[in-house]
């Protein structure tokens, strides 16, 4: 199955792929962070200072802009959650319009991703979300093993933390 034949997806709601999305972002997110924490030797001078002036920076760089793609993923998630402008608005201390001057390019590109007629071609990235979008099932089977693995302590999220949480439509009915 290719990334731009929707399959089975279809099973799928558009809020459940919206909540995978942001899954996966957080997932990303999680792990650009976590990257920064050890303290190498290899990193420091005798002094403490770095061997690679700006390599930090550039790490924290990489975090604020995968924190920047989960925010979105969560606004995407919520109007696909039936969230209005105001609400939204609110959560932000904004106005409905502000924030859907902040969210509305990021929702418009989710809803497009889930258009049949159109495959992203754009970079790694669009092809990435594409896929996240189209092929719900194995990417939250990815993300089940993943939280399985950095599970410290948290409640029993079951065997399928992330899966099992998908909502699928209702059957069809006819027209």
């Amino acid at each position: 199955m290719s990334e731009c034949d929707p399959g089975t997806t279809g099973s799928f709601t558009d809020a459940a792929r919206a909540r995978l999305v942001m899954a996966y972002e957080a997932c990303e997110l999680a792990d650009l962070a976590r990257a920064c924490v050890p303290i190498g030797g290899h990193e420091l001078n005798p002094d403490g200072t770095s061997r690679a002036p700006g390599a930090v920076l550039a790490d924290a760089v990489r975090v604020v802009a995968a924190a920047q793609r989960f925010f979105e993923a969560a606004a995407v998630f919520e109007r696909m959650g039936g969230a209005d402008w105001q609400v939204i608005g609110d959560v932000l201390e904004v106005s409905a319009r502000t924030a859907q001057l902040r969210c509305a390019m990021a929702e418009t590109a989710f809803r497009e991703l889930l258009s049949p007629e159109r495959c992203p071609t754009e970079g790694e990235a669009g092809r990435l979300r594409a896929y996240m979008a189209r092929e719900p099932w194995e990417v939250a089977l990815d993300l089940d093993e993943w939280v399985l693995r950095h599970e410290d302590g948290d409640s029993d999220l079951g065997p399928t933390p992330v899966s099992g949480g998908l909502v699928r439509r209702g059957p069809r009915r006819p027209a």
